[in-house]
């Protein structure tokens, strides 16, 4: 990890050690990719004012997320599938950002279960909920996150449907993986490590279902039952009916439009996060860059509001922040990380960006993450 200087050298490597489907399902978007790549090239768009002869010698980017106690403005998203990416994945990435003083949320498509990650961290963790036909599945996932002593409840609420991502069926993606197909076959030869490190973990499938469903126990009927279950009827009443048993901390993951936005902040919710799914989802869609200063405009006073959307620098951290956002979620970044060296990818990647972050805070004349705001961009 010495020569790793950027997120960047992290994707290089994640590529070179991890499987083609599996590296794809972390980097590609959907349809054409338009809104993937809007979402970096908007950030990139951001230019930021250079001030100077400012006492920048006590910079602290210590915050609070959801009152909680932060080292950094951050937060690691839930990644769907992240245990196959690095063996034990979830927990390895859990581990680094407890130890960053980050949080972690962890997906419903977890490879690791909830228990398993609470067995191993330190710490609590954030859990990530998609709301399933099944909804007595649903409440029972939610009591498990209560039970290990979740400490924020993030509910995904824009993938009713699934936008369709082209890399994934040329691949063949699938949990657990095809080793049947010859391409596939080929592709984990050449992956010795992640290979011989696979034909060792304890799970190779959604740990957060198989075993917690009478008749989804086998690999084939976990995935069949995955497939049939995101709910195209969920609505803000659903929302309801989660804060009515979720106790703690709640954040909706998904806002994208002012009016929804407005919508959230009436539910009694902790926070909302400005996102297109990085890019997944609703292809065509604007960035999230671009839509996070009117949804700011419109809510910041009632509930707090979060970015995810193509940070890969501590310098995207602070065009967010900027632009309004309270903190914001890294996916691919700490991904990439990931599957480069497992937990001190992870650790590597928050490091990168914690040191970005500091430097260009000095350089924009800046000692405290509360001093961030407009006046940190140069606006046209």
């Amino acid at each position: 990890m010495k020569d790793i200087t950027c997120i960047e050298d992290l994707r290089l490597l994640h590529k070179r050690r991890v499987p083609r489907a599996f590296f794809d399902y972390v980097d590609h978007g959907s349809y054409a990719e338009e809104t993937l790549r809007a979402n970096r090239e908007d950030l990139e768009k951001i230019k930021l004012r250079q001030r100077i002869l400012i006492d920048i010698s006590t910079r602290d980017l210590s915050t609070t997320i959801v009152g909680e106690k932060a080292a950094l403005p951050l937060v690691l998203a839930p990644v769907g599938s992240t245990g196959m990416q690095y063996v034990n994945g979830e927990i390895h990435a859990c581990r680094a950002a407890q130890a960053a003083g980050v949080p972690y949320t962890l997906s419903t498509m977890s490879i690791c279960s909830i228990e398993d990650v609470a067995a191993n961290v330190g710490k609590p963790f954030w859990f990530q909920l998609y709301v399933m036909k099944d909804r007595g599945f649903c409440k029972a996932l939610i009591e498990r996150a209560i039970a290990a002593k979740c400490s924020a409840l993030v509910l995904t609420v824009d993938l009713q449907v699934l936008g369709q991502r082209h890399a994934d069926i040329k691949n063949g993606l699938s949990v657990p993986p095809q080793l049947y197909r010859p391409k596939n076959l080929f592709d984990f030869v050449t992956k010795p490590g992640w290979t011989l490190s696979m034909m060792g973990a304890k799970r190779l499938n959604f740990g957060n279902i198989a075993g917690h469903l009478t008749g989804v126990d086998d690999l084939g009927s976990v995935s069949g039952w995955v497939a049939g279950q995101f709910d195209a009827s969920l609505n803000w009443k659903d929302v309801d009916w989660i804060r009515s048993i979720w106790p703690g901390k709640l954040i909706i993951k998904g806002i994208h439009d002012v009016e929804d936005a407005r919508l959230a902040a009436k539910t009694g919710a902790q926070a909302l996060v400005v996102s297109n799914h990085g890019g997944r989802q609703l292809d065509g869609a604007p960035s999230s860059i671009s839509v996070l200063p009117k949804v700011v405009d419109a809510v910041g006073s009632q509930i707090e509001v979060m970015f995810d959307g193509g940070i890969r620098s501590g310098q995207d951290v602070l065009r967010a922040l900027a632009r309004g956002a309270r903190s914001c979620m890294i996916g691919r970044s700490y991904i990439y990380g990931l599957g480069a060296g497992g937990e001190a990818g992870v650790a590597k990647a928050l490091d990168i960006i914690a040191k970005e972050l500091s430097v260009t805070m000095g350089l924009c004349g800046i000692n405290s993450i509360d001093g961030i705001g407009p006046q940190a961009i140069v606006e046209d």
